[in-house]
């Protein structure tokens, strides 16, 4: 549910990578803000500085210029403690490819990340909301992808984050269960009100955003407030 207040806010953002004729300008003075509970989609081609964004607001890279604030956190005056500590208090990450720990059950892997938190969401609750209650004794590798997916969101919303990164969430599931992510995406944003930035290839995601961003080599050339927002579940490809 999009609110009225602003909570990312990026202005003249500015990252490179390389020097001398190596050097590659990834972002390019990218300007933005995210209202607070937004759902925000980021589009682009490969390349395009989609990830590095998110890098960048997630605290896990320095910025050559410009700033970045997060619920009235200014991230660039930030040492490395208070942006471990903005990190662990924030942000919740979910990435294409899971990430969990493969000797760690479902349960075990959401709950070792509820330990970095001083107000975790309660982990009985999440485990059904999520689906996963009869799945949770058993090791990723004993799930599916989408339930392996489904985990991921869990660990990263267990912490009760004011703002989710989604790199790539649906890219290595299918049509059905790509389907299914973003409806528990949707319902996660609605149920606990966490701002969701979610990075994707895939252009009718878009359909499902407050607002929608589409980068070009390092530039941002859209940036979009979707007045009529569709459902997950109406979204088709």
């Amino acid at each position: 549910m999009r609110g009225t207040e602003p909570y990312l806010v990026v202005d003249g953002l500015m990252k490179h990578y390389g020097d001398g004729e190596a050097r590659v300008q990834v972002l390019d003075g990218i300007t933005t803000k995210i209202m607070r509970g937004e759902v925000c989609v980021m589009l682009g081609p490969s390349g395009s500085g989609k990830s590095t964004f998110l890098n960048l607001i997630g605290g896990l890279e320095d910025a050559d210029g410009g700033h970045v604030s997060v619920g009235g956190c200014e991230l660039t005056a930030l040492g490395a403690r208070e942006l471990g500590e903005y990190r662990r208090r924030e942000l919740g990450f979910v990435f294409q490819f899971y990430n969990l720990v493969p000797d760690l059950t479902i349960r075990e892997n959401i709950e070792v990340t509820a330990h970095l938190s001083d107000s975790p969401l309660p982990l009985e609750d999440l485990l059904r909301s999520l689906g996963l209650w009869e799945h949770r004794d058993k090791f990723p590798r004993q799930v599916s992808g989408g339930q392996q997916q489904r985990c991921a969101i869990g660990r990263a919303l267990v912490k009760n984050p004011g703002l989710i990164l989604c790199d790539e969430p649906t890219g290595a599931l299918d049509y059905k269960t790509s389907k299914e992510v973003l409806e528990l995406m949707e319902r996660v944003n609605r149920e606990y009100g966490c701002t969701v930035v979610m990075v994707t290839h895939n252009a009718a995601i878009a359909g499902m955003a407050d607002r929608v961003l589409r980068l070009r080599d390092g530039r941002l050339v859209e940036d979009q407030v979707n007045e009529a927002p569709l459902s997950a579940a109406e979204l088709d490809w």
